[in-house]
């Protein structure tokens, strides 16, 4: 039964994790198309409700605390179907890549 619930919990997470690229990948086409919708919105909405669960859970993915308290694991990457070097790296390059999305956002906003 932990192991059924360890693989569901990491099927929602990479479902979750497939949605914010697919919302990064939509600000920066939004940012270079400067092309502001409800789509951008809810992708920054996204993105925002995702950091504020970071912040909350210590800047760690609420996902991963349960996936350790199922698994008995103390390992990080054993919350998400991905190499750990990836998940690793994740967060600092996620975050670099959405601050030059958002500089990008704002220059083609204001900036004719």
């Amino acid at each position: 039964m932990r192991e059924r619930t360890v693989f569901v919990l990491k099927l929602v997470h990479a479902v979750i994790f497939l949605m914010m690229v697919a919302a990064m990948c939509w600000i920066f086409y939004a940012a270079v198309a400067r092309r502001y919708d409800w789509i951008l919105v809810a992708a920054l909405g996204l993105i925002c409700l995702e950091g504020i669960a970071l912040i909350f859970n210590r800047l760690q993915c609420p996902i991963t605390t349960l996936v350790k308290k199922y698994s008995g694991a103390d390992v990080a990457v054993s919350d998400i179907f991905l190499p750990g070097w990836c998940v690793r790296y994740t967060f600092p390059i996620a975050t670099t890549i959405f601050i030059i999305e958002l500089a990008l956002l704002a220059r083609g906003y204001f900036i004719n």
